[in-house]
């Protein structure tokens, strides 16, 4: 996969905690092609390393309203796809 740089649109979040988004996703679109898949990648990597409850919506045409803990969201185009995930619940 050619490095592409992300495009962050909107974000709650750490530097280092948008960064380590970006990486998942990057090796989210590198091992699968359905983005139901990507999204449950990064999901359960959040899960496991920031705690639950993360949520994650990964394509190309979507729209979204929604309510996050604070300091746990991040919205962001990589490779053409966009990429929502937040911490709720």
């Amino acid at each position: 996969m050619e490095c592409k740089k992300a495009v962050v649109k909107n974000a709650d979040m750490s530097d280092d905690m948008q960064q380590c988004a970006v990486d998942i996703a990057a090796q989210a679109m590198i091992e699968y092609n359905i983005e139901k898949d990507i999204a449950a990648y990064i999901k359960k990597h959040f899960d496991k390393n920031y705690g639950p409850t993360w949520h994650c919506v990964v394509g190309k045409n979507f729209g979204s309203y929604v309510t996050h803990e604070t300091n746990n969201f991040i919205y962001f185009y990589l490779q053409n796809v966009a990429v929502q995930l937040f911490k709720s619940g």
